[in-house]
């Protein structure tokens, strides 16, 4: 049989093979999970499942895994198994081999499949071990069932399978909070859920109970709750009447409520209040075969023999508190009232502080942070209040707060302590810039005194946006020649609220010889004039734009520029012989100029007929400067309303 053949012989036997798998599994969606494989159709004969393991897409999964020895077992290891072949399958619509989905719900690295070793076993006992594992960031929600490897007399040996189901959610599905109450690996409790808390009056006797539940995933073996007494009538209310107050359960499933009762009697010396009554919960995590008896925490009697076996190191304890209340007598105040004398109390400073962002802005939200240091050596400070009342103007706060509170508590501060306050808040916009006030006031208690009140103040500076605009620039003219001037004029106002100081004008054009003109300081709302001639240089070449650089400086120093534009144009210069030449165009001709020489000088020569020509001289000279006057107020009304019908703003931020 040649190669090719071969090959084709075994490309159809896993042809084959694929499709017996696809009719069994018929759709790998359905086999994700088993319906029941607890019911014994699946064979399991190892594991125990009370509830479902969860995990998430993406994330480590804990997957608590409980055996029950059906028969003595010997170096037990349990595992997931890497027998994965039912977990592929062809495509719906047919496909080639590499094109078979695979529905194992876990990434599969080099420990994925390391098993765990559980230890001897006797018949009828159970043991608990964790298995972790990365879920698969490609699957979808739902039930997927896992094969579960079980190894006898080592982990080399080939193993047991059992199933069981996990649940696959997405990140949406659930918290990160549900997350960890589900699959953390110890046991805890809850005490006190869903219940109000037990109110008691002397001298009567309580009677109340306690519900406990066990939040983790697992069950909680030969649990034991001890009631923690004290002699002081401060910390414990009740008679101590008997000798143990302990209450036992054999085991508290996972997820399970237990109640814990009680029948106390309250302390004639009790004072009225809530107490912490404190509990030390002890269990273990799994239970061995032969039935023990507690004699203590981690101590067992065997119940066969009664012989006392040793400490058992499996057995975990915890601390819980459970609040009641009591209605006694009341409680004598030994504390004097504050005296403003007294060098006693508590010293709380303003040992630092800062803000974020550092500059602030008028309008803008920004977060004080204020270290508090009791800056006392001996006297400690108990029931802090610390106000914050930011300065006000024209009776309104120039700080608000978020949330509308300016109010921080702080439980105690020992001698030498500090302690870190953070509070946001927003800055008004229309104030001044300048530094404003807030005043910490603070309320405590002192060892020897009460209701102690101090005050202490900050500086937060706040600062506003400079902001100008120019009004309409007067260019006189707006076209001059190559040695000649033009006077500019234009206003610069102070749109904003700080003053503007050393403002300067710069003119600059490859035209035009730069020049400056200084303005000086500009208040806020008011006006600072340039007027200034500037000389032509050299002939326009471009558009004829002139740039005006307005500069000033803050009260720091720091300058900062604005740019703007106007238009004037610079000519080559006329030589005379050109101005006269184009003076005579229009004449009639050089007949008409001599005879009017002719006839000038025959009037000059009559002493009358002289004084009215000069008085007509002087008329027309009136007439000429009318004239030109009239040009020049007709050409500027013309230039602004050409500004105008463009639209220009010279405002800026």
């Amino acid at each position: 049989m040649n190669g090719r053949n071969l090959k084709r012989r075994v490309m159809a036997f896993a042809t084959a093979v694929m499709m017996i798998c696809t009719a069994l599994l018929t759709d790998i969606e359905t086999m994700a999970a088993y319906e029941n494989v607890n019911d014994g159709r699946y064979g399991n004969e190892f594991l125990v499942i009370r509830k479902d393991p969860s995990g998430k897409v993406g994330k480590v999964m804990n997957i608590p895994v409980t055996i029950k020895a059906p028969y003595d077992m010997e170096d037990v290891w349990v595992g997931l198994s890497d027998d994965l072949v039912n977990f592929y399958a062809m495509p719906k619509d047919g496909g080639e081999e590499a094109g078979l989905q695979n529905n194992y719900p876990f990434e599969i690295s080099e420990t994925t499949f390391e098993p765990k070793r559980v230890g001897n076993l006797k018949e009828g006992q159970t043991k608990t071990v964790t298995l972790s594992a990365r879920v698969r960031r490609d699957m979808k929600e739902g039930y997927y069932c896992v094969p579960i490897a079980i190894y006898q007399n080592g982990k080399d040996g080939s193993p047991d399978i059992d199933n069981m189901n996990v649940w696959i959610s997405t990140t949406a599905s659930g918290t990160d909070s549900d997350e960890k109450d589900e699959n953390t690996e110890e046991i805890a409790f809850v005490l006190g859920e869903s219940q109000s808390t037990p109110y008691g009056t002397y001298p009567n006797v309580m009677n109340f109970a306690i519900n406990m539940r066990n939040k983790s995933w697992m069950p909680a073996y030969d649990v034991t709750v001890s009631m923690v007494l004290s002699k002081s009538d401060d910390e414990f209310p009740f008679m101590i009447n008997d000798g143990n107050y302990d209450r036992h359960f054999d085991v508290v499933e996972a997820g399970q409520t237990v109640q814990l009762p009680y029948s106390m009697a309250i302390r004639k010396d009790s004072y009225t209040g809530f107490y912490p009554i404190k509990f030390k919960i002890s269990y273990r995590e799994s239970m061995d075969g032969d039935k023990k008896i507690s004699e203590g925490p981690g101590v067992f009697r065997n119940d066969s023999n009664g012989e006392t076996l040793s400490t058992d190191t499996s057995v975990q304890s915890k601390d819980y508190e459970f609040y009641v209340h009591i209605t006694g007598k009341e409680k004598e105040d030994n504390l004097g009232d504050f005296n403003e004398n007294d060098r006693t109390k508590a010293r709380i400073i303003v040992e630092s502080f800062r803000t974020e962002p550092e500059k602030i802005m008028a309008g803008q939200e920004f977060d004080m942070i204020l270290t508090m240091k009791n800056a006392s050596t001996q006297v400690a400070a108990s029931n802090i209040l610390f106000t914050l009342e930011p300065e006000k103007v024209e009776n309104t706060s120039v700080f608000s707060t978020e949330s509308g509170s300016s109010s921080i508590v702080v439980n105690s501060l020992a001698a030498g302590a500090s302690t870190e306050l953070r509070m946001r808040f927003l800055a008004k916009a229309g104030i001044d810039q300048r530094s404003y006030t807030i005043t910490i006031k603070e309320k405590y208690d002192s060892p020897e005194f009460k209701n102690a009140e101090e005050s202490v103040t900050v500086d937060i500076p706040i600062y506003q946006q400079a902001r100008l605009s120019t009004s309409t620039f007067e260019v006189m003219p707006d076209s001059i020649e190559v040695g000649g001037e033009s006077n500019i004029m234009f206003g610069i106002n102070n749109t904003g609220r700080i003053q503007l100081y050393n403002v300067n004008a710069r003119f600059e054009s490859d035209s035009i010889r730069t020049n400056e003109a200084y303005v000086g300081n500009i208040k806020p709302g008011e006006t600072g004039n340039v007027d200034v001639m500037i000389t032509g240089e050299n002939p326009t070449q471009d558009e004829g734009k002139v740039k005006v650089i307005i500069s000033y400086e803050d009260e720091n120093g720091e300058v900062t520029e604005v740019e703007k534009e106007l238009t004037l144009f610079v000519t080559e210069p006329m030589m005379e012989e050109d101005w006269m030449m184009e003076g005579m165009e229009g004449m009639d001709g050089m007949e008409d100029m001599e005879a009017g020489a002719t006839g000038l000088a025959g009037w000059m020569a009559d002493p009358i007929k002289k004084k009215i020509l000069i008085g007509g001289g002087a008329a027309l000279a009136v007439v000429a400067i009318i004239g030109v006057t009239a040009l020049v107020k007709h050409r500027k009304r013309k230039k602004q309303q050409m500004e105008e019908e463009e639209g220009i703003d010279d405002e800026i931020s």
